[in-house]
């Protein structure tokens, strides 16, 4: 019996563990180029930070309360310390803004524990990144580990201008050997890369990764529909328009045949339920349920939660197939069967 709850427990303290926040000091800030800062964090109390892998991200909690996501961008292994690069974006949401603006070093902060979302493949015989603007960030990361495990890799980085365009002087001499391919559009979309040419021939063994501006991701995806789907990865700045054909995946126009449906927190035994127009997420704030969120769409994985029991109905652009079986992200999820049961 002790065998038997030793197992059922172990989930529930992984998943305690990951929604633990680290204590965090903000070591420096370095411009990296117009508009993008480097933040470096180290541990508050000295202690090494939790291990991450490459296409991780942290999420930041910001002093006025808001929490946004940023990638990791230093090399995995490197424990004293968490680095990530922002652009502030007068257009966003307002974290950037916070970030250049209000943020000095010296400062105490929290932050999430790493996630990763944007896993390097472990079976890829060669790796093909194309990285726009800040998009660059969790790619820095990516080369350096595949770099590490001597595995092929070309990255095509596109920006506005050389001087919009972050970690030049670290990618000089991939760029010199020819690993890396730099695009300058001046800010004109006719300028782009030639995504058509340089992604259509697929070969076998080959993994895409893609990240950046909306409108950039969606011509990668367009051009790469002849791509096993398993080859490609990506992770968004927004919804955007993600392309999500997994089979148990509700298009935009399910919503309109959103049907009530109960959620249990199996820890608390309480019981509340969801209406159409209604998220988990407001259903449980409306009942004193504090959760951590910050895109509401489905992309970030913020509120990513472990589910026992149920079927939900998955509209986010995040987790894989295997993630489903065990976890959502409530801020969009649904369900399918008259009640869920969350591990909260």
């Amino acid at each position: 019996m002790e065998e038997v709850l030793m197992r059922e427990e172990a989930p529930v303290r992984a998943d305690e563990e990951r929604h633990k926040k680290l204590e965090v000091c903000l070591k420096s800030i370095t411009a990296l180029a117009d508009d993008v800062n480097a933040f470096e964090f180290t541990s508050a109390d000295g202690r090494p930070l939790p291990e991450f892998t490459a296409g991780s991200h942290i999420d930041v909690h910001l002093p006025d309360g808001a929490i946004r996501q940023y990638s990791l961008c230093n090399p995995p292994g490197e424990r004293n310390r968490y680095v990530i690069a922002v652009l502030r974006d007068p257009q966003g949401r307002g974290g950037s803004i916070a970030m250049h603006d209000e943020l000095r070093a010296g400062q105490r902060l929290r932050i999430s524990q790493p996630r990763n979302h944007f896993a390097l493949s472990t079976s890829a015989r060669r790796h093909v990144f194309v990285a726009g603007g800040i998009g660059i960030t969790p790619v820095m990361a990516m080369i350096a580990e595949v770099q590490r495990r001597s595995e092929a890799f070309h990255v095509y980085y596109c920006a506005r201008s050389a001087q919009r365009a972050a970690f030049l002087d670290e990618l000089k001499p991939l760029i010199d050997r020819g690993d890396v391919s730099v695009h300058f559009d001046n800010g004109d979309p006719r300028n782009g890369l030639d995504l058509v040419s340089i992604l259509r021939q697929y070969v076998p063994g080959t993994h895409l990764y893609y990240c950046g501006p909306g409108r950039l991701m969606d011509a990668i995806e367009a051009a790469t529909v002849h791509w096993p789907p398993a080859t490609r990865h990506c992770e968004r700045f927004s919804a955007g328009a993600a392309m999500d054909t997994r089979p148990d995946s509700a298009s935009k126009s399910d919503t309109d045949e959103d049907v009530p449906f109960d959620v249990e927190l199996h820890r608390s035994h309480k019981t509340f339920t969801v209406r159409p127009g209604e998220s988990i997420v407001d259903v449980l704030r409306c009942n004193g349920v504090e959760v951590d969120t910050s895109c509401c769409e489905g992309y970030c994985g913020t509120c990513m939660t472990r589910y026992l029991a149920g079927e939900p109905l998955h509209r986010d652009t995040v987790l894989d197939e295997e993630d489903r079986e065990a976890f959502l992200m409530i801020c969009c999820a649904r369900a399918k069967s008259p009640t869920l049961v969350l591990d909260i």
